[in-house]
């Protein structure tokens, strides 16, 4: 398989191509995917164009372990969960590819980590062990080097005081934090920022109530002065993140492509504009499953641009229970 050539992907047809030699190699070497198409009855030679391929729901990472080769495990990253309730495990055999994911995906949208002073509020994620997110953010900090880099947990004041002496100072800053600590910042002190993106990474987490992205952006533009959130959306059991400019519309990288099944027959695509079961290839994840079915809503765009609208309101994806048993 050749990885060096993952993150240099540039057209459609490329991305096609590598995914179908991906799936291939998933559904024969994966053997919680191999299981699940064969209760399918796919024949995996007759899959032609990624749009046929299927997409393995995102539950079989709390009870199978999700691997597509024989390597040692470097890694193990969490999701989050409440007490006594399965989490997802991704278990992560080269670290080294979800390193030049994340590197390489920063710098395709927003330029040098270099320019920036990063500054990171995620208490959530600090709390515990096993986030993916913390792992690239800490790793985003040493890259970038700058003396006033850091996380923050419940020290607002000092964090509002380092955020605008850097702003006022013209440094490049980004904040990147989870919504509600963004929250609790901007209802205790007010701000006036010119050159900070802020980024939210979602999850109210049982902190707050749940807000539309609309009312949640709305408060943070007012409270941090700003024109635009920016938004970074990620998983547990992905090695990519895609990121918005604003408005929470989402690109991906290169190598990750978004498609829409119909919320009834999951192997159905749906066309863009209509909204249904957000579908990931993360080609990133070449060593456990690149085709995921989340639990996520959304819709996708003519320009591959694509929205997330919300959640399912039921806790399983239809047809997720044919390996539980």
């Amino acid at each position: 398989m050749q990885i060096n050539k993952l993150f240099s992907i540039q057209t459609s047809t490329n991305f096609e191509k590598f995914a179908l030699v991906v799936f291939k190699h998933q559904a024969r070497n994966n053997l919680v995917y191999r299981q699940f198409l064969s209760h399918l009855n796919i024949d995996i030679n007759a899959i032609k164009t990624i749009d046929k391929i299927p997409f393995l729901p995102i539950q079989f990472f709390k009870s199978h372990k999700i691997i597509s080769n024989t390597n040692s495990i470097e890694q193990v990253f969490s999701s989050s969960g409440t007490t006594g309730s399965l989490t997802s495990k991704h278990y992560v055999t080269d670290i080294s590819i979800y390193e030049k994911s994340y590197i390489t995906a920063f710098e395709h949208f927003y330029g040098n980590v270099k320019g920036y002073t990063i500054l990171a509020l995620l208490p959530s994620y600090l709390e515990r062990e096993g986030s993916s997110l913390i792992y690239m953010v800490d790793d985003l900090i040493k890259k970038s080097n700058k003396p006033k880099n850091g996380f923050y947990l419940d020290n607002l004041s000092e964090l509002k005081k380092t955020l605008i002496d850097l702003d006022t100072s013209g440094e490049k800053v980004l904040l990147i934090g989870v919504s509600f600590a963004l929250l609790d910042l901007v209802e205790k002190y007010q701000f006036e920022l010119k050159n900070t993106i802020i980024m939210e990474t979602g999850g109210m987490k049982g902190r707050r109530k749940e807000l539309i992205r609309a009312e949640l952006h709305n408060k943070l533009k007012k409270g941090f002065g700003v024109t635009d959130i920016h938004s970074e959306y990620g998983m547990t059991e992905l090695l990519s993140q895609v990121y918005s400019t604003g408005n929470g519309v989402f690109k991906t990288p290169p190598w990750m492509k978004i498609l829409i099944r119909d919320t009834e027959d999951a192997l159905q695509l749906l066309p863009h504009k209509k909204t249904g079961g957000i579908n990931i290839i993360d080609l990133a994840n070449i060593n456990s499953c690149s085709f995921i079915a989340t639990q996520d809503l959304g819709k996708t765009y003519n320009d591959g641009t694509f929205e997330v609208l919300g959640r399912f309101d039921h806790s399983d994806i239809r047809g997720c229970n044919l390996l539980f048993n």
